[in-house]
């Protein structure tokens, strides 16, 4: 039975896993993959390193992480099956419906038995093939084949836009990646372990995280804070828009979070990815932000609402030249990595999830047959 921490709804306080994967620590502002903080792994450490790190325990060694490579190259295709599928979804489809589709068709030819890694790679590696076949076809283009000699975040870029990405992009994207890669027990993490305790494989597990994922209240407000940021335009409208948002009862996007009580560590790092990659930008989103905080602590005092991971994720993948209906997608990429590592984890310990509801209804109502009914 899980833990009893404190119920305020919405499972807050409850323990429901143990892991060793990755912890959340929201009153300090502290994220750790497998022990390592976050701020060094994402100064630092490639993509591939981190899914190494989250699937083996530990960080790779040259070796590890050139073999590693050579997997991810390995599975750099997509069936045709597949890619028929993805062809004739409607061009306004949303990316984060055609992704689920793309999984859900993947996983019905390619797999089958018990979660393992290497079906962790293989699905963490076509994530973006999936992604970027769609956004090509949508623009009457054909899909690209990956280059064998770029990494994850550079291959992905590739396949999205013909070109060699910037090498600025590139860092800005594999950090981007390595920072969203796991977040504890957050809710498409938890569906997937739900779906995998019930021995179902490994591409259900990640169909149910991408559904959950998709939620404006998980994983769907990047590109709200973007189209934020476009609707105040300039430095000059940024406080008469706040104010006015803040007194009427409107929503500041990508501030606050269910976790963190201080500053979230991603957003911290994320900030000055936005400023190396797009400067000019920059300059709004930072004012933005520090006038919300100013005008927060005036009209709300005491209701501190820190810029959380989807602020400067906007700012960052709309520089790196993502639209909007990407962000989120994106996200999923990164996180497959994390899903995967908690899909393996819980398979290798396994209980059913199967959690309580406190039944608030009626007990004793007295059966009355339909031909009484009035």
């Amino acid at each position: 039975m899980p833990t009893v921490k404190q119920n305020k709804g919405g499972l807050e306080g409850i323990i429901a896993a143990t892991t060793a994967i990755s912890k959340v620590d929201g009153t300090a502002g502290r994220l750790i993959y497998r022990g390592y903080d976050i701020h060094d792994l994402a100064r630092t450490s490639t993509f591939e390193e981190v899914a190494h790190l989250l699937w083996f325990g530990h960080l790779p060694d040259q070796k590890e992480l050139a073999s590693l490579h050579e997997k991810f190259v390995a599975e750099r295709t997509i069936p045709e099956l597949v890619l028929h599928n993805i062809r004739e979804l409607p061009d306004n489809s949303q990316p984060m419906d055609v992704l689920r589709t793309a999984v859900s068709a993947w996983g019905a030819i390619s797999i089958s038995g018990k979660p393992s890694i290497d079906q962790a790679i293989a699905a963490t590696a076509r994530f973006p093939l999936f992604l970027a076949a769609f956004n090509r076809y949508r623009q009457g283009l054909e899909p690209l084949e990956s280059r064998s000699e770029l990494g994850h975040a550079a291959n992905y870029l590739y396949l999205l836009t013909g070109e060699l990405p910037k090498e600025e992009h590139v860092r800005g994207l594999n950090s981007y990646l390595v920072l969203l890669a796991d977040h504890g027990m957050n809710a498409s993490t938890f569906t997937a372990r739900i779906v995998a305790s019930t021995e179902s494989d490994i591409a259900s597990s990640l169909v149910a995280a991408l559904g959950a994922l998709k939620g404006p209240l998980h994983g769907g407000a990047p590109s709200k804070v973007q189209d934020m940021i476009h609707s105040i335009g300039s430095v000059e409208n940024a406080e008469p828009w706040i104010r006015n948002a803040i007194t009427t009862g409107g929503r500041l996007m990508g501030f606050g979070h269910r976790v963190y009580k201080t500053f979230d560590p991603r957003a911290e790092e994320l900030r000055e990815m936005a400023r190396v990659a797009d400067p000019d930008n920059f300059l709004l989103a930072h004012h933005v932000e520090e006038t919300a905080q100013r005008l927060l602590d005036e009209l709300k005092p005491g209701r501190r609402l820190y810029t959380n991971v989807e602020y400067y994720s906007a700012a960052l993948m709309n520089a790196v030249g993502l639209s909007g209906d990407l962000f989120t997608p994106t996200f999923a990429v990164s996180r497959c990595a994390g899903w995967t590592a908690h899909i393996l984890e819980q398979a290798n310990n396994n209980r059913l999830i199967r959690p309580e509801a406190e039944y608030t209804g009626p007990l004793s109502e007295t059966f009355v047959p339909l031909s009484e009914r009035k």
